[in-house]
């Protein structure tokens, strides 16, 4: 494998250093990698949407300075030590914009995308995205030892066979040589609180069709049940910005730009939510009273 039609330098030795120890079975065509994120999230002054409008391409922490995780993308960071130690080296004095994008192989085909942990919304990559990503099980901010590549990796049957929380259930996906929206995207997946809103409108201005899963939704009562899961606190801060009773992602969006909300305190609602409110169709779907149902399970998601 030498990568020869990846056209970044950089890229093609990160991809080549991975592939040299990697083994097992090639991954399934038909699978994809899906990037997740919050789509009503604001940084530099402009929306999430308009700015990848903007830019017709979805950037790295390294050139966007947010994250939904962890954010540590600087040099001598732990962001940039996890690349250097996973790519060889290769992107050790890269520009920012060179660095490959972070997602997730879809390998339990969830309506959601493959870590909804990181948002609501998810880009659903087209299959030529396979043949330049690496990847890793678990998340690289573990320190993971296994890696592989689409040709030949063992990474599903390691997480099938792990007990992890749903939320950290994911083989993490890195996509070298750029994500360009017209070129890479078969479609971005929305959360169906986001209909008819600027979201939806800020979604019809990028290159790629816009489809819909059936959307995350608990009760106020239901989010305080689970209040062990990621503290009172947050469960009783849910309870303050949910809308006739029920939180989803538009109730969160909402908070986080009202500027009134610590944002890591908002990322601990949308773990809950995400947990315990998820539409059938999702690995973290969960049965109970305190959600909202008219959920239906699939893998492609109906276009509007």
């Amino acid at each position: 494998m030498d990568f020869a039609d990846v056209t970044s330098r950089r890229a093609r030795a990160a991809l080549r250093h991975v592939a040299g120890f990697s083994a097992g079975t090639a991954v399934d065509p038909r699978l994809r990698i899906t990037l997740n994120f919050h789509p009503d999230r604001w940084a530099g002054g402009v929306s999430v949407l308009t700015a990848l409008a903007r830019d017709g391409a979805y950037h790295s922490q390294f050139v966007t300075g947010t994250s939904n995780g962890g954010l540590t993308a600087r040099p001598g960071g732990d962001r940039w030590r996890w690349e250097s130690r996973i790519f060889g080296g290769a992107y050790d004095d890269a520009a920012p914009h060179e660095r490959p994008v972070y997602g997730a192989l879809n390998f339990r085909r969830q309506v959601v995308g493959a870590a909804p942990r990181f948002g609501s919304a998810h880009f659903r990559l087209t299959a030529g995205a396979l043949t330049r990503a690496t990847f890793c099980y678990p998340d690289s901010a573990a320190e993971p030892a296994d890696f592989g590549v689409a040709a030949g990796m063992s990474l599903i049957a390691l997480a099938e066979a792990d007990e992890q929380d749903p939320l950290n259930d994911y083989v993490e996906a890195h996509v070298h040589g750029g994500v360009d929206l017209s070129r890479d995207v078969e479609a971005l997946v929305l959360d169906a609180c986001y209909r008819g809103t600027p979201v939806e409108a800020a979604a019809r201005s990028l290159p790629c069709p816009v489809e819909w899963h059936p959307g995350y939704r608990l009760t106020v009562t239901g989010l305080r049940r689970h209040a062990d899961y990621r503290g009172r606190e947050y469960t009783e801060l849910g309870a303050r910005i949910a809308r006739d009773g029920l939180v989803d992602p538009r109730a969160i969006g909402d908070a986080a730009r009202s500027g009134r909300y610590g944002l890591q305190d908002l990322k601990m609602v949308w773990h809950t939510l995400a947990r315990f409110g998820a539409p059938e169709g999702a690995g973290t779907a969960y049965s109970g009273p305190e959600t909202s149902g008219g959920h239906t399970p699939g893998l492609r998601t109906p276009s509007a």
